[in-house]
């Protein structure tokens, strides 16, 4: 699946928004991607997974016997990529502010994992994701994502492979350009601005 094909099922989906937006990191940006709604069509969802399921490396395939995501973003991109991988699917919570394994889901003492997320914009959840899983007993072997909106720049300690990579800017609240701080902002995301 090409880049503009990927973008093609976002924009089908009326998910590629415009506009001023407060992403979870508590950046800011003119450009948002709604995977939620990219994701409510089962069909267009298991079309991205399965793309990206077959970008990961042989050994990556391999090596995988569980998919976790966060909770609320990455529950559905991440059961989409364990259903084309053929494991399991579990996500984390944070019902007293950090990410953890609820609901009865466990992980085996070193049990090999790929952490999914719709959506990386900074890293910053799917580091404490892949922490959470450590605490749990797994071992991240790689991380993936239908959309990387740092272009490459997040860092995740990890392999890292998206869909898509967007060179979207996001700005500081106090940093925006004169374009987007005249816009009202909103928060379409599913975590309270950091």
């Amino acid at each position: 699946m090409t880049d503009d094909a990927v973008l093609a099922e976002f924009r089908a989906a009326d998910a590629l928004l415009e506009g001023h937006f407060i992403l979870s990191s508590g950046l800011r940006s003119s450009r948002y991607l709604q995977c939620a709604r990219v994701l409510m069509d089962p069909a267009r969802g298991s079309r991205l997974a399965t793309a990206l399921a077959a970008r990961l490396p042989e050994d990556v395939r391999r090596a995988v016997t569980a998919v976790v995501s966060p909770a609320m973003g990455g529950v559905i991109a991440g059961h989409e990529m364990a259903r084309a991988l053929g494991v399991e699917a579990m996500f984390l919570e944070r019902p007293e502010g950090t990410f953890e394994l609820r609901r009865g889901f466990r992980l085996l003492p070193g049990q090999r994992v790929l952490m999914m997320e719709d959506v990386v914009t900074t890293g910053l959840s799917s580091r404490e994701a892949i922490a959470a899983i450590a605490r749990a007993g797994g071992e991240t072997v790689a991380a993936a994502a239908l959309v990387d909106r740092s272009d490459g720049q997040a860092d995740l300690g990890v392999p890292f492979f998206p869909l898509i990579r967007l060179a979207v800017p996001s700005y500081a609240a106090d940093a925006l350009p004169p374009e987007l701080a005249a816009i009202p902002a909103i928060k379409p995301g599913s975590r309270a601005a950091a």
